[in-house]
């Protein structure tokens, strides 16, 4: 069912963009526009606007762009429905009724009402008979039941079925199971996905069970097997724990590498840690992360492995535009191991290596420094050349020159030659940087790799001119009719345009409202913000009358000389049809 346009007008009205976007990003005013850090990639300079006025979003650095639902749709990992709900919400709407079950609506629904009641039985199982090992193991952890609960841990039986049999006795359909990963299809039905596991239940930032971790009680491998994506749960954009220490306040997160670092360090006070799941950290964590913290603080195992991680982790977050420190836990031991050895000081002892943690340059220095031999000239010679290659990626120029001071007094180099160095490998990133981005514009400008609308590379220009009149039409409500007349929706030669054009034209021949926000559910979120990018880019360019005039004009050209080449293999029916859709179009 397609929600009611009043009720859409209202939401529009209550729900203005720049409010919206601004609970979850720091916005400042930039001419008439809003600016600020993207929320959806990492990015040290300002490339993501809001145009209040005109109701939608845009970043020129990855392409995001869409109306307020898009916007939450994409930032909560909702769709369309849900993303709607959350708005009305907010602004003290009901919802109209027959929305619940709506195809993918529906099912995100079930599979969290099936994800809640396996937490539920996971965790009963774990106070059973079969259970006792994995309880005892939990002990062993030196866990608490209270902790055990908080975190809604439990037990998954050796038996293949016991999960499914369960859920099926509660209403849950097979297909049902499958696609929230519970279960996986075999020869003979269906089997449990999870079996002879400790269950880690995962929680999204609602409360909502969207999946789970579980280590096996065994010898078998894989040691940790986790849900994989669904339509509720993407494992590169969700984080372990975040539910629980984005609320602790101190806009400050521990990082660590698995569950049970996690729990704990929560166990030990330190409520603000998060982990992954089971992958390495990604640009869409580290975004993530940056809505809740201003600093992270790395807290890996001390092996190669935990040391490799941590050095892409510091990429990720500094990208992000997160401060970094990394704590080394003294002995290669985990964060969860030093806490147990060292019995009721455990916290204790872990908060003061938490306040001496240093910095990530600091450490990326200190770790350079252990592959050199600096009582050899070669070997000072190379730390320092592979040292001003890190400081020239640094941002800020005052930090440049502390550490090359720092270097200087080390090692007793000049500081002037250090810089000089430093500002020579700076120069050649600002190089390649820029080579990037021309290939990136030329790319774009060529349409080569457009995939949302691939014709527009073989009608280049009559493609720019529709996307310059799309922009007239929904900034021009007033003028839009009478442009449309001139130029019906038939006649533009890209499908995607077409599509928009229509979808607009449609609104506006009936005396309805065509905003983005207003067309946006005809649309994926790829395609919204291809539309958002549509309005960026071409909304001061077509401002007048004439400027759309020209677009109708090079359209109707366009249009021409296309025909011109199907007229050859046509027969005369499609000659004169084309004729009489011509005369009309010029009318």
């Amino acid at each position: 069912m397609a929600l009611p346009d009043d009720f859409l007008q209202e939401l529009k009205l209550r729900c203005d963009i720049t409010d919206v976007v601004s609970s979850y990003v720091n916005l400042k005013r930039s001419g008439r526009n809003m600016v600020g850090l993207c929320p959806f990639h990492g990015e040290k300079t300002p490339s993501f606007h809001v145009v209040s006025e005109n109701g939608y979003f845009h970043c020129f650095g990855c392409g995001a762009g869409g109306d307020v639902i898009t916007f939450i749709m994409k930032i909560e990992n909702l769709d369309y429905i849900e993303a709607v709900r959350l708005l009305a919400q907010r602004a003290g709407l009901d919802m109209p009724e027959n929305t619940n079950d709506q195809g993918l609506s529906n099912l995100r629904r079930r599979i969290y009402e099936a994800n809640r009641e396996a937490g539920r039985f996971y965790y009963r199982q774990l106070y059973t008979q079969a259970g006792q090992n994995a309880l005892q193991y939990l002990r062993g952890r030196a866990l608490s039941e209270r902790t055990i609960r908080h975190f809604g841990l439990g037990y998954s039986p050796p038996s293949r079925f016991a999960l499914v049999h369960h859920l099926k006795s509660c209403g849950f359909k097979d297909a049902e199971l499958v696609q929230a990963n519970l279960a996986v299809q075999g020869s003979r039905g269906i089997a449990d996905r999870f079996f002879d596991r400790v269950i880690f239940p995962i929680i999204d930032l609602r409360g909502n069970v969207i999946a789970f971790g579980g280590r096996i009680m065994g010898e078998q491998k894989p040691k940790y097997l986790n849900t994989s994506d669904t339509v509720v749960f993407k494992k590169s954009a969700n984080l372990f724990a975040l539910n629980l220490a984005k609320n602790e306040g101190s806009r400050r997160l521990i990082l660590a590498e698995g569950y049970m670092d996690v729990i704990a360090l929560h166990q030990a006070g330190f409520t603000n840690a998060v982990a992954t799941l089971g992958t390495s950290l990604t640009q869409e964590q580290a975004t993530l992360m940056k809505r809740y913290a201003d600093e992270v603080v790395i807290c890996y195992d001390a092996d190669e492995a935990g040391q490799k991680a941590a050095a892409r982790a510091i990429g990720l977050l500094r990208g992000a535009g997160l401060l970094i420190r990394i704590l080394t836990v003294p002995g290669a031991k985990d964060p969860d191991e030093f806490i147990r050895e060292n019995g009721d000081k455990g916290p204790a002892k872990f908060k003061q290596l938490l306040q001496a943690s240093g910095n990530d340059v600091e450490y990326r220095l200190a770790r350079l420094k252990e592959k050199y031999d600096l009582a050899q000239t070669e070997g000072k010679v190379a730390y320092l050349t592979d040292a001003a290659k890190l400081l020239s990626t640094l941002g800020n120029e005052i930090e440049r020159d502390v550490y090359a001071g720092r270097l200087s007094d080390e090692l007793g180099v000049q500081k002037d030659a250090i810089r000089q160095q430093i500002e020579k490998y700076s120069r050649r990133q600002y190089v390649d940087r820029q080579k990037k981005e021309f290939y990136k514009l030329r790319t774009q400008t060529s349409a080569r790799t457009d995939k949302i609308n691939p014709q527009k590379a073989g009608h280049l220009r009559a493609a720019k001119a529709e996307e310059a009149l799309i922009a007239y039409i929904m900034n021009n409500p007033d003028v839009a009719k009478s442009v449309i007349q001139q130029l019906p929706p038939d006649m533009l030669l890209t499908d995607f345009n077409r599509r928009v054009y229509q979808a607009l034209a449609e609104r506006i021949e009936q005396g309805q409202s065509a905003m983005l926000m207003d067309i946006s559910a005809d649309f994926s979120s790829e395609e919204n913000a291809a539309i958002a990018e549509i309005l960026s880019r071409y909304t001061a360019q077509a401002a007048t009358p004439q400027a759309a005039q020209e677009y109708i004009n090079t359209i109707l050209s366009e249009h021409d000389k296309v025909s011109v080449k199907q007229l050859e293999m046509a027969d005369p029916s499609d000659i004169n049809r084309y004729l009489e859709k011509l005369r009309k179009a010029k009318q």
